[in-house]
C-alpha cells in the first residue's frame, strides 16, 4: 500500500484563538501542521476547547519556524526552535516565544485529538 498527501490540502482545519491546526490522516499516521501566532499560549487558546488543566496530548514534533517554550506539569521547562525535534508528553503548557509566527509539524498521532473537547 502507498498513499501520500500534500500539506497544502488538509483533511481538516481546526481554528483556535491565535492559531490553527491542519490535520492529515493517512493509514497509521495522524499528522498535524500547527501554526501559532505571537502571543499564543495553550492555556489561553486551547484549554477552553480541550477542557483539561494542561495539554494531555503526546507530541513528537519538529519546529519549522519560530520558538515554543514548554512547561511540564512537574515544573520542568524547555524550548524548541527552528530545526529542533522535540517530545512533549501529556501534561504540559506551551507558548510562543518572541514575535515570530511558529509552525510545528506533529508526527505523534496527537493531531487526531488536538484542540478537541477532552483532548489537548
Amino acid at each position: 500500500m502507498f498513499e501520500s498527501k500534500n500539506i497544502d490540502k488538509a483533511d481538516e482545519r481546526r481554528d483556535f484563538m491565535m492559531g490553527h491546526l491542519d490535520v492529515f490522516e493517512l493509514p497509521g499516521l495522524s499528522f498535524g501542521v500547527a501554526t501559532f501566532e505571537p502571543g499564543w499560549r495553550w492555556s489561553a487558546s486551547v484549554k477552553p476547547i480541550a477542557g483539561t488543566e494542561s495539554c494531555q496530548v503526546h507530541h513528537n514534533g519538529f519546529v519549522a519556524r519560530g520558538r515554543l517554550h514548554f512547561r511540564m506539569d512537574d515544573g520542568t521547562e524547555g524550548e524548541a526552535g527552528p530545526g529542533d525535534l522535540f517530545v512533549a508528553t501529556p501534561g504540559h503548557d506551551a507558548w510562543v516565544v518572541g514575535n515570530e509566527q511558529t509552525v510545528v509539524y506533529d508526527f505523534a498521532g496527537g493531531a487526531a485529538e488536538y484542540a478537541k473537547a477532552t483532548g489537548g
